[in-house]
């Protein structure tokens, strides 16, 4: 793996600083910077949370919205002088299932067009399965895909972060 990976997922609990660390990076890389949102503002605490995602970037930042089509917009945005920061795939992965989308094909599109993208790209993703064992079927279902899409980015990605109370833990390549 290089010194400078071209895909990076980073991975952690609810707020555990995941996005600070993945936006950092992006900032790092010193390119023009694109945030592709896949959050859906359906109440008044999401919109609040949106908002200060939102704050936390400058102007250098420009924004686009994939609720449902993450591949589409990287396919469209992952070639050129930019990188690109997804954030975030848990709840991407909320909108598909409760679209009643094929959930395995619509990761395997994600991963087929992150090998095909020549712009350096940044995913986030709720590590969601250190908890307890959800008690309904939905929240299984949702639990067990976030794995899945999870192991299956992880081992297409060039590096796996995984961010705990702050401190980010490169955990592929491992050190």
């Amino acid at each position: 793996m290089a010194d400078n990976p071209q895909t990076i997922l980073v991975l952690g609990g609810a707020r555990s600083g995941k996005s600070r660390h993945a936006q950092s990076l992006a900032e790092r890389m010193g390119q023009r910077r694109l945030f592709i949102a896949t959050a859906q503002a359906f109440d008044d605490e999401m919109r609040d949370r949106i908002a200060r995602h939102r704050a936390d970037r400058d102007d250098s930042w420009q924004t686009v919205e994939a609720p449902h089509d993450l591949p589409g917009v990287i396919r469209q945005h992952g070639h050129g002088d930019h990188v690109l920061l997804v954030d975030c795939l848990t709840l991407w992965l909320s909108n598909l299932l409760l679209a009643d989308a094929d959930l395995d094909a619509a990761g395997r599109a994600l991963i087929d067009v992150l090998a095909d993208a020549s712009a350096p790209v940044i995913l986030v993703g709720n590590e969601v399965g250190f908890g307890i064992v959800p008690d309904n079927a939905l929240a299984r279902r949702f639990r067990d895909a976030a794995g899945r899409l999870h192991q299956h980015l992880a081992a297409a990605c060039d590096a796996v972060d995984l961010v705990v109370a702050g401190i980010p833990l490169r955990i592929k390549p491992a050190a």
